[in-house]
């Protein structure tokens, strides 16, 4: 399945079903699963720790979905390196 990482993590990926997940820390996690109105993520029946489902309609707009993306992408890069 498609995927993008940085340090050593990955941040986002498309799975079977053709959902894109972006990866976050717990807390943002939580926050945007109520504010989006979104899933946790899931790929090949497993849910993905930290990632939510980015909804279609968010999709769409492409700043919004730019500026999570660039949101996960920081959060693995203040992770430890793998």
């Amino acid at each position: 399945m498609p995927y993008t990482s940085a340090n050593g993590h990955m941040f986002s990926q498309l799975n079977k079903a053709g959902e894109i997940g972006f990866r976050f820390s717990e807390e943002v996690k939580e926050k945007y699963l109520e504010e989006l109105s979104t899933a946790v993520f899931k790929s090949y029946g497993a849910i993905m720790r930290g990632y939510i489902i980015i909804p279609v309609k968010l999709l769409e707009d492409i700043d919004t979905a730019a500026q999570l993306l660039q949101e996960s992408y920081q959060y693995v890069m203040n992770l430890p390196p793998k």
